[in-house]
């Protein structure tokens, strides 16, 4: 688990420690976090899209939803105003300019999941901003979409994530296409759900807050990771540093 560890390091490093420590929150995949109604899947989409840009912190990215299946993820090209890539300020950048936007792919279909779409829309958003650090995450690339999972639990999106972690896109049409939608993952349920633990003991979020909104079959894992994580002292000192601010670089 020294990997988790280490990407959160990087996270707290380059994505602004004070506002994880200060602001984030642990997401609730429910109307508690994930209000409105819409009249279209299209609407729909957008509500929950939106909820996701805000409590990410980056509700001042201009982006763009599309269901073009031609659209290839681009590389991150913000000019964002002010000194942070993330901020729980201001309000929903206006993303008409589609040469200025960023393009995030969704599937219809998905809607249907909540917890399939949160976690997907937040992972493309942790792909944009890890595209933006100053140094390369632990391990380098070769595990870039692993990574930015994690990042997207530490953007406070790991119920979804630990959730929908066994499931998979499924790209069959026709009679035979199942109802639900569901997404591709990359780490296994059970690193999600240890990335989930560290969050919560960081964030000092009671076992008995977060257990309940863990699917079933992860909950008794969930509870032995939480524990896990609290026994590690010295990789938890090193993390809160960087808080305090005296974390030293992990920039060679």
């Amino acid at each position: 688990m020294q990997w988790l560890f280490d990407v959160y390091a990087w996270a707290l490093e380059n994505f602004d420690a004070e506002l994880f420590f200060e602001d984030s929150i642990l997401v609730i995949p429910s109307n508690r976090h994930f209000l409105g109604t819409a009249s279209s899947v299209q609407e729909m989409a957008q509500i929950i899209f939106d909820n996701v840009r805000e409590y990410a912190g980056l509700k001042h990215w201009p982006c763009r939803l599309t269901t073009d299946q031609t659209c290839l993820t681009q590389q991150a090209q913000l000019t964002i105003q002010g000194s942070s890539l993330r901020t729980m300020e201001g309000s929903i950048a206006d993303s008409q300019n589609e040469a200025e936007s960023l393009a995030i792919l969704y599937d219809p279909r998905q809607v249907t999941n909540p917890e399939a779409i949160i976690a997907s829309f937040s992972h493309t958003l942790a792909h944009y901003l890890g595209s933006m650090a100053q140094n390369l995450p632990p391990g380098g690339e070769d595990n870039w979409p692993h990574i930015t999972e994690v990042l997207a639990v530490f953007m406070g999106f790991g119920l979804m994530f630990a959730n929908s972690a066994f499931e998979y896109r499924n790209t069959t049409c026709g009679s035979c296409q199942p109802q639900k939608v569901q997404r591709q993952s990359f780490l296994s349920q059970y690193d999600i759900t240890y990335a989930l633990a560290i969050f919560a003991v960081l964030k000092e979020i009671p076992l008995k807050d977060v257990n309940p909104h863990v699917k079933k079959s992860l909950r008794s894992y969930f509870k032995r990771a939480y524990k896990d994580v609290q026994k590690r002292s010295d990789k938890l000192q090193r993390l809160q540093s960087f808080h305090t601010g005296t974390a030293l670089s992990s920039t060679p």
